[in-house]
């Protein structure tokens, strides 16, 4: 197995060779587009949404010039920070004023373990990791509001919509290899809201222990389509399935389903 560190940890070949969060996440939303971005044939946009959460990363990461410097479209002409990025400065300096969200995010910054789940190898990489103590992931949100699931036809908490329960469940379970215990997992949360709210929330374990198991059934089926052992499925919905669309027949304009995003 390949030796991971910085430099190569977001790198076609550690990708090939493990799985991670956001690639399981990837698979979980759409098989054929997963596999197109281990593949390098399609990149998700980059969003100013995701780079301000990028942004804020980069200040508690102490790699904030270097993003500056590799992402000059933050800037105006006039060298100043764009709208979205004068909110990333404003939601470190509503970080840094609170003691406690402080205290969680003073961790030893991105570590990298590596383990197996199912078989599987696993990559993880942590925000704050307090040596036996706790695993604390850094979350920039547009609020802390429940948010409406397609499939359940509901709203849920904000955490299970966005997979971070999940994401809990794989960095607890890799850190428990490799340290030979189980540390609790919680979120440094953030808002982008014109009035910035913070939080640190925890994960309770029986929620994480159920999110380890959907992972235990469902990543061996992940791993069998990155090899190519199995035919993956398409969404039909993401921006790989329209962009790779091939018509094959007529269809009834009622029978086009309607998205309900109730807020």
């Amino acid at each position: 197995m390949m030796t991971l560190k910085n430099y190569n940890y977001f790198s076609q070949e550690a990708n090939l060779e493990y799985m991670s969060y956001s690639q399981f996440k990837s698979f979980c939303e759409c098989e054929e587009k997963a596999l197109a971005e281990i593949a390098g044939d399609f990149r998700r946009e980059e969003t100013a949404a995701l780079l301000v959460g990028s942004y804020v990363d980069a200040h508690y990461e102490g790699t904030l010039d270097i993003f500056k410097a590799n992402h000059p479209k933050i800037f105006k002409r006039d060298g100043s920070l764009k709208a979205d990025f004068v909110k990333a400065e404003e939601i470190i300096n509503r970080t840094e004023r609170d003691k406690l969200f402080t205290k969680y995010m003073s961790g030893k910054k991105q570590v990298i373990m590596t383990g197996e789940i199912e078989g599987v190898p696993f990559k993880i990489k942590m925000d704050s990791y307090h040596e036996g103590k706790a695993i604390v992931d850094l979350k920039c949100v547009k609020d802390f509001k429940p948010v409406w699931d397609e499939e359940l036809h509901r709203k849920v908490p904000f955490v299970e919509a966005w997979g971070y329960d999940v994401q809990g469940a794989i960095y607890q379970e890799i850190v428990r290899q490799n340290r030979g215990k189980q540390l609790p997992f919680f979120i440094a949360g953030a808002t982008k809201e014109s009035t910035v709210d913070i939080c640190v929330m925890n994960i309770p374990q029986e929620r994480l222990d159920e999110c380890l198991q959907l992972v235990k059934a469902l990543a061996p089926r992940y791993k069998a389509l990155k090899l190519g052992k199995e035919t993956a499925a398409r969404c039909g919905k993401c921006d790989w399935c329209k962009e790779t669309k091939i018509l094959t027949e007529i269809v009834d304009y009622r029978d086009i389903e309607v998205s309900d995003n109730a807020d």
